[in-house]
């Protein structure tokens, strides 16, 4: 037994002591490397990726309030499109498209036939002077005893559509439809004459025949010099003066009859 107590101390003799093992600290990178440096605040017993601490970005305590979030940009005011005051408004009747200097120089050339027309405002889609030119027409016949509006705006519509029709047939460039109706509602005036005639005295005589024969062809002539400036339709204003003239005889066989 003494003999196996002296083996079993021989085998284990050696410097080695666990008591150094707590206390040895292990260098990998040298004196002084990155992994040598300690930070303070840090659990270095959490397993996982050690990140130092300088190079994690701080993050900033949330200043804001609960249900009312920081605004992160502030939103550009509103440029008024026409200004800040109503002073730099352009009038209503500018905006509904009415123009009286437009409207005053159509009348002209309608009531002066020899007068040329510019096609620029010729092509215009202006329907306040027709309108106004159809309640004329319709309010002369009343007074005359005839109850004729649904027959003026029914014969209009139908006189326009085949102008419409027409013109896009003849013409290179085209018209619109409200041109049309802009440019025989302003030729309407000449017939307003006619029906105002017949308020005062009866035109079933040859005086009624020679001025209703004259106020037809001033009409048409009318209509018919507009639509060839406006559409550049040279050497065709015959052409383009007969269907109208046929609109225009209706509205005088109203007014005579």
């Amino acid at each position: 037994m003494s003999g196996f107590d002296n083996l079993n101390t021989d085998f284990y003799q050696t410097s080695y002591s666990i008591d150094d093992q707590s206390q040895q600290s292990y260098d990998y990178g040298g004196s002084g490397g990155p992994y040598s440096k300690q930070y303070p605040g840090y659990d270095y017993s959490q397993p996982g990726r050690f990140v130092p601490p300088d190079m994690m970005q701080p993050q900033q305590p949330y200043t804001g309030q609960i249900f009312h979030p920081t605004q992160t940009y502030t939103p550009a005011a509103p440029q008024p499109f026409y200004g800040n005051n109503f002073e730099d408004e352009p009038p209503l009747l500018e905006e509904l498209g009415i123009n009286f200097d437009h409207i005053w120089q159509k009348t002209l050339t309608v009531l002066h036939p020899l007068k040329v027309a510019d096609g620029s405002i010729m092509n215009e889609t202006d329907l306040a002077g027709p309108m106004v030119f159809c309640l004329a027409f319709g309010a002369t016949l009343l007074l005359a005893g005839k109850i004729q509006f649904g027959y003026v705006y029914g014969i209009s519509a139908i006189g326009c559509l085949g102008m419409f029709c027409l013109l896009n047939l003849m013409s290179m460039t085209g018209v619109s439809f409200g041109c049309v109706a802009s440019v025989l509602g302003y030729c309407l005036l000449p017939m307003i004459l006619l029906s105002s005639f017949a308020v005062i005295c009866s035109l079933q005589g040859m005086l009624g025949i020679v001025l209703t024969a004259g106020i037809i062809g001033w009409c048409s002539f009318s209509a018919s010099k507009i639509f060839i400036s406006a559409l550049a339709m040279e050497g065709q204003q015959l052409l383009v003066a007969y269907p109208c003239a046929l609109l225009y005889g209706v509205f005088a066989l109203i007014s005579v009859f």
